[in-house]
């Protein structure tokens, strides 16, 4: 879901929202003691990741919206490892994902966005995809840098996989 310029800042807080009503759902076994780290995180990445991350494929993601993502994934990874932020335990931000096993948001939003690109291109009938992908705007451009464009996002991805 895009707004009228071109974003996906509400489809990103509607995501986000969603993944903590997940993840207050699943709070009682997301922060149980009784279950290690590593069954956490799977579950968390099962069924609340894939909660927030679900449509992403398709998000003009800007700097600020993968800042809003991270901030909401570390939460609420603290509140799994039970560490609070006064605490200051881990060095780095990863050790506690790393306790967890899992993978950063980011990572996974762009081996996503590369999965789906594929799927794309591979399809049959992908005439009106392609015209798509290639359209051009006419007229004067604005002033300023221009925007990215969702190709262009995902030719920079696939230059720092492969």
């Amino acid at each position: 879901m895009l707004s009228v310029d071109g974003d996906a800042d509400a489809a990103l807080e509607a995501r986000i929202r969603i993944g903590w009503n997940k993840f207050r759902q699943l709070v009682p076994l997301l922060t149980n003691r009784d279950i290690s780290l590593i069954r956490r995180g799977r579950l968390y990445s099962s069924c609340v990741r894939s909660s927030m991350l679900h449509g992403s494929e398709t998000w003009p993601v800007r700097k600020e919206n993968e800042m809003a993502l991270q901030r909401a994934e570390m939460r609420m990874v603290r509140w799994m490892c039970n560490v609070k932020v006064k605490d200051r335990v881990p060095s780095r931000p990863n050790e506690l994902r790393e306790r967890l096993g899992i993978d950063d948001k980011i990572l996974i939003l762009q081996q996503n966005r590369l999965r789906w690109y594929g799927h794309v291109l591979r399809k049959e009938d992908t005439d009106w995809v392609k015209k798509c992908m290639e359209y051009e705007e006419e007229g004067s451009r604005p002033r300023g840098r221009p925007k990215r464009t969702w190709k262009e996002v995902v030719q920079k991805i696939a230059k720092h996989v492969i």
